[in-house]
């Protein structure tokens, strides 16, 4: 039986413990690493080269949607599934957009966890029942929502600028120059339809991006 050899990435110890032994009683599965940031999953991924990576979205710093697009541009063979707690239909198309080739949350029976693998393993892609439904549903809603006019790095530099970092935080971040980020900024404003800053907070909001509670509507430059 050929192994499997799994990237696991999650940024609470606990829940990472919990999934590893999930995933390590499973025959022909190996746990091969784990990373809790974007950035160690950089390192991790190129030091262990894994068949498939396990990937929340929420991550200190970096998100797991910059993760997923950075690995992919490194690596077009990548083998990524999300493993979240976000259920909303955007969130697992732009996990694809970004290339993931699979979508689970948090919420599913541990079996649909170890069936993603599988089939991701195997060369196909999966989604969990809820997060079927969910695209299923949204398809049917009509006119596409604010979160999908956008890319993904655009949604990665739209959910740290509503969590109030700078140009020149988000820049250091993301590897790019603060120059880039502000004309990213105007680009999104223009694109979603915000009229001021606090709009375009509001809406990262309303779209799941960041928590109410989190939110900074005055934005520093």
């Amino acid at each position: 039986m050929t192994t499997v050899n799994i990237l696991l990435v999650d940024d609470h110890p606990i829940v990472r413990e919990g999934y590893h032994r999930l995933l390590e009683r499973q025959p022909g599965f190996h746990v091969c690493a784990e990373a809790d940031t974007a950035e160690e999953v950089y390192r991790a991924y190129k030091d262990h080269h894994p068949d498939i990576v396990i990937m929340d979205l929420t991550l200190p710093g970096a998100s797991g949607l910059e993760a997923i697009r950075h690995i992919r541009q490194r690596d077009k063979d990548a083998k990524i599934l999300v493993f979240t707690m976000h259920l909303g239909a955007a969130f697992a198309l732009k996990a694809f957009e970004a290339g993931a080739l699979g979508y689970v949350t948090k919420s599913s029976e541990p079996g649909e966890l170890v069936r993603a693998v599988k089939a991701i393993a195997g060369g196909g892609r999966f989604l969990s029942d809820d997060i079927s439904r969910a695209v299923a549903a949204d398809r049917l809603a009509g006119p596409a929502r604010v979160i999908e006019h956008l890319g993904p790095r655009e949604i990665e530099i739209l959910r740290l600028l509503a969590s109030g970092l700078t140009s020149e935080a988000i820049a250091d971040l993301l590897n790019l120059s603060p120059k880039t980020v502000r004309n990213h900024h105007y680009t999104i404003k223009s694109k979603i339809g915000a009229q001021t800053d606090v709009h375009l907070v509001w809406l990262a909001v309303s779209a799941g991006l960041v928590n109410i509670e989190d939110a900074k509507f005055d934005l520093p430059q």
